[in-house]
């Protein structure tokens, strides 16, 4: 899929990597973008082709709202999350349904709803903004890292069942962003216009996974080798960050 005369649907486009897709998008020729957040009128986009819309993914009225008013979509990215760091053991149960609701379940409410406008325009294209955590866990990431290894899994198995119908399902793996959610990290940080760069460079080529940095392959490269040896140097290099 090349991003020119497209017409794209983005999440959680008032700042971060979503805001940075509705840019990147806008400089490779969409014909729309429908900026999506909970609040659209703080959306601040100077270009015509930017369509303020409403999605809350806890509230799934607005979902349907959405998919009715951009029948016209040919792309989706869902990029929207949170990140409460709640303890899978001590912290507020309510925080961490509040992580899956948005990352598993409001992703799925997206997917289900946009999925038949998506056929209707010939099929088009999803990308789900992942992360590296959807691999691993990280003291303090307990209930994002589950959220997001659910997602994860949730991209493969819509990516199995929108086959047939021609859409094609990508996942975007990335460390840490400078964004707003990634705040109080220290470590290593990339540029958050890299995300949308590598993810829009890999639909043109048909690619379903995209790993965006080191840190992310770093992580993915780990996976078929001893997990005690993998936490062990990952402790390490957060200690170091």
């Amino acid at each position: 899929m090349d991003a020119a005369g497209q017409i794209a649907v983005v999440t959680g486009a008032n700042r971060g990597i979503g805001r940075q897709f509705v840019l990147e998008l806008l400089e490779r020729g969409v014909t729309t973008v429908y900026a999506t957040a909970r609040r659209p009128e703080l959306l601040e986009f100077d270009d015509p082709r930017v369509v303020p819309l409403r999605i809350d993914l806890l509230d799934h009225g607005s979902v349907v709202e959405a998919a009715q008013t951009a029948r016209d979509a040919t792309l989706l990215v869902n990029n929207a999350g949170i990140s409460t760091g709640a303890s899978l053991l001590t912290g507020e149960l309510a925080e961490i349904h509040r992580e899956m609701d948005t990352h598993f379940w409001g992703t799925l409410d997206m997917i289900r709803a946009f999925a038949p406008v998506l056929a209707g325009n010939g099929g088009g294209a999803i990308v789900n903004v992942l992360s590296a955590l959807s691999w691993f866990a990280a003291p303090g990431t307990g209930s994002y890292a589950a959220a997001k290894a659910a997602q994860w899994n949730l991209t493969n198995g819509v990516r199995l069942e929108l086959a047939e119908q021609g859409t094609l399902v990508q996942g975007v793996h990335l460390g840490a962003a400078a964004t707003d959610i990634s705040a109080g990290y220290d470590g290593p940080k990339i540029d958050p216009r890299e995300v949308p760069r590598r993810a829009l460079d890999a639909l043109a080529t048909e690619s379903i996974e995209v790993v965006v940095d080191d840190w992310s392959a770093m992580v993915k490269a780990s996976l078929a080798g001893e997990p005690a040896e993998f936490y062990t140097k990952i402790v390490a290099l957060l200690e170091a960050a």
